[in-house]
């Protein structure tokens, strides 16, 4: 546990992270599929609330797991049994994800307690990582004991709240202070000393979890594409509900891989606190945007309780969060760029010409087709004018 060379060439997510990486493929399903099913039976407040509770518990567990492995990843026999149990407490997790979003729903009470024991599971395997390093690597062992210590301190707090007997709604105050605690020790850990994560890995690690969240996006657009086909046949609304789908997942993804993360993070290290934290949202978002998706499917076939104009904003407002949270994450770590703020503002505009389209009376799928266009703007933007900008931004961080 000395800590790999933060600035190894050809530094490549290993083949154990990928493994870990398809478990959270079925947190992120579980998740979309339960807030799908509440919102078209317009509980839209339960929806959402549940949704963000499980994307919180997550997407933090995964942030955790790949800033230690980009810093410490041995491939040893002991690191692969614990990151086995990281991967055991997250199936744990979705399976506890049904009957959670089913108790917020009722408003009686939190029952979270599978959820935790997953959660408690995944957390226990990396404090034993992180004792690992205190016990083998002097110059980082009052980091590594801060990282397990608030670890450790927060998942106390996570299992006590299991036996608070309160409403819903005041179950979820007392979450944030757990929480706060949660983001403030990768912050005061790494003020004694920094680990020696890699930033090109660490980059590839979220665009590959990026990925894995843009899958929801194609499964929502199986489940539109198979509610047209069920009703009318191979027709052209099939035809353009497909291609709206893929149209959208493809521009999301143009749009993200667009963004040069791994050579920034190179050349400002000291900015990596919010742009891994910011993350947190684009990875909700797109797996909202696949939620979104499957109320429109319930829609379609004709099983959903919420308006139209609802349906087309489950899809739309995640889009929405997601350009404008990759924007604020490339302006966090290379600056501030009009070009693409104004970018970013003329996508909003066309997420809400497709909404309001769809408050007038327009089918679904048109648009569908209309909100996928959104990221496209952006991406005509970037391939025409942006990208001299850019560079020109890098070479400046370059000669810096």
């Amino acid at each position: 546990m000395s800590g790999r060379d933060p600035g190894e060439s050809f530094r490549v997510a290993s083949p154990l992270e990928l493994l870990l990486d398809l478990t959270f493929v079925i947190a992120f399903g579980v998740a979309g599929n339960q807030a799908a099913h509440l919102i078209a039976e317009g509980h839209l407040t339960s929806g959402i609330a549940a949704f963000g509770f499980a994307m919180w518990a997550v997407c933090w567990a995964w942030v955790n797991f790949a800033w230690f492995a980009s810093a410490f990843d041995t491939d040893d026999w002991l690191y692969r049994i614990a990151t086995m149990l990281q991967m055991l407490g997250v199936l744990i997790l979705a399976l506890g994800l049904p009957t959670m979003f089913a108790s917020i729903d009722d408003g009686d009470y939190l029952d979270n307690r599978v959820v935790v024991l997953g959660y408690v599971v995944m957390r226990v395997a990396l404090v034993g990582q992180w004792l690992r390093v205190a016990k083998q690597n002097e110059t980082l062992r009052r980091t590594a004991l801060t990282y397990a210590g608030f670890v450790s301190l927060a998942q106390l707090g996570w299992i006590v709240l299991i036996f608070v007997d309160v409403p819903v709604w005041e179950t979820f105050l007392l979450t944030i202070p757990l929480i706060l605690l949660e983001l403030l020790g990768p912050v005061l850990g790494e003020r004694t000393a920094r680990t020696p994560w890699h930033p090109h890995h660490i980059a590839e690690r979220y665009s590959l979890l990026t990925i894995i969240a843009l899958g929801e996006v194609i499964v929502g657009t199986v489940a539109s594409l198979g509610a047209v086909v069920d009703l009318q046949g191979w027709d052209a609304t099939a035809a353009v509900t497909g291609l709206a789908g893929v149209s959208l997942t493809f521009g999301l993804w143009w749009v993200y891989f667009q963004y040069p993360f791994g050579d920034a993070l190179h050349h400002h290290r000291s900015r990596s606190f919010g742009w891994g934290y910011g993350h947190i949202l684009v990875f909700a978002a797109l797996a909202a945007v696949g939620a979104g998706l499957h109320v429109a499917a319930y829609h379609l076939e004709q099983e959903s309780h919420v308006s139209t104009m609802t349906v087309l904003a489950t899809v739309a407002i995640p889009v929405a969060v997601y350009l404008v949270t990759l924007a604020a994450l490339y302006g966090r770590l290379v600056g501030i760029d009009r070009g693409i703020l104004g970018t970013t503002v003329a996508a909003l505009l066309v997420l809400g010409v497709g909404v309001g389209a769809g408050a007038m009376g327009v089918p679904v799928p048109i648009c569908l087709l209309i909100v996928a266009a959104a990221p496209v703007v952006i991406v005509v933007a970037d391939e025409t004018v942006l990208w001299k900008r850019r560079e020109a931004a890098l070479a400046r961080l370059r000669a810096t």
